[in-house]
C-alpha cells in the first residue's frame, strides 16, 4: 500500500507540473516535502500507520499545518505528529517560517561547528 501512496504523490507532482508549469512549483514542492516527512516519521516509529510491529516506538498522531515562505512561493506543509516519542522532521527547524531563516540557521550551524567555537 505504501508504494501506491508514493506513486500517487509522484504522479500528482508530475501532473501538477504538466498542467501548471513553473507556476505549480510551490505546490509540487509541498507535496514532495509532505511525503518525505511522512516517510521519515514511519522510519522513526519503525512502522507505518495501523501497522503492528515489534520494532514500533510510538504512534502516529495526525498532522499539524504550517506555512513556509520560499523562493517558489508559500509552501503549505503538514508536519507529521507522533505520540509516545519525540519526533520532528529533519528537513525543517522548529519555528521556521521562511527560507531566509533556514539559510541563517544553516549558516550559524556551519560557522559554529566548522571551527568548533563561536567567532567574535
Amino acid at each position: 500500500m505504501t508504494c501506491d501512496i508514493q506513486d500517487r504523490s509522484i504522479g500528482d507532482v508530475l501532473e501538477l507540473l504538466i498542467e501548471q508549469g513553473l507556476d505549480g512549483t510551490a505546490e509540487a514542492i509541498s507535496i514532495l516535502l509532505n511525503e518525505a516527512m511522512r516517510l521519515e516519521r514511519e522510519r522513526h516509529l519503525g512502522a507505518g500507520p495501523w501497522e503492528r510491529s515489534e520494532e514500533r516506538q510510538g504512534y502516529t498522531n495526525g498532522y499539524k499545518k504550517k506555512s513556509l515562505q520560499s523562493r517558489f512561493g508559500m509552501l503549505d506543509l503538514s508536519i507529521p505528529q507522533t505520540r509516545d516519542t519525540d519526533f520532528y522532521p529533519s528537513s525543517l527547524e522548529r519555528g521556521l517560517r521562511s527560507e531566509k531563516a533556514l539559510k541563517l540557521a544553516l549558516a550559524e550551524m556551519i560557522r559554529t561547528s566548522t571551527f568548533g567555537y563561536r567567532a567574535k
